[in-house]
């Protein structure tokens, strides 16, 4: 194995959240403030996942005061705390690009039923 992979493999977390894309997750990020440090939240839905290994991303969306915003998210960085999945979408893309161009009810996601 070349010295990049073994680099690499020290990043991977143990355990990956599970969850899909069009379900709503709940994001606890750390955030730093100067010397202070804090977990904030972000919830939305998951719009896309990409890349694999260490590289490996997800894309969260909401709507916040009328304004679509949109953060990606390393799966493996060591500032996401936890990933939880709030509810799970059925769709049939992806990629769910679509939404971005959605406003109101038309932009949800229907919910799984188990």
């Amino acid at each position: 194995m070349d010295a990049l992979k073994l680099i690499a493999n020290d990043s991977l977390k143990e355990t990956i959240p599970q969850f899909n894309i069009g379900d709503t997750v709940r994001v606890s990020v750390n955030i730093r403030e100067g010397e202070r440090e804090r977990i904030q939240q972000f919830e939305g839905t998951v719009i896309a996942r990409k890349g694999s290994g260490v590289a490996e991303t997800f894309t969260v969306r909401r709507v916040s005061y009328g304004v679509g915003v949109e953060r990606v998210f390393p799966i493996h960085s060591p500032n996401i705390k936890e990933v939880a999945v709030i509810r799970r979408g059925r769709v049939r893309r992806a990629k769910l690009y679509y939404l971005r161009d959605r406003v109101g009810k038309a932009a949800k996601v229907k919910e799984q039923i188990r």
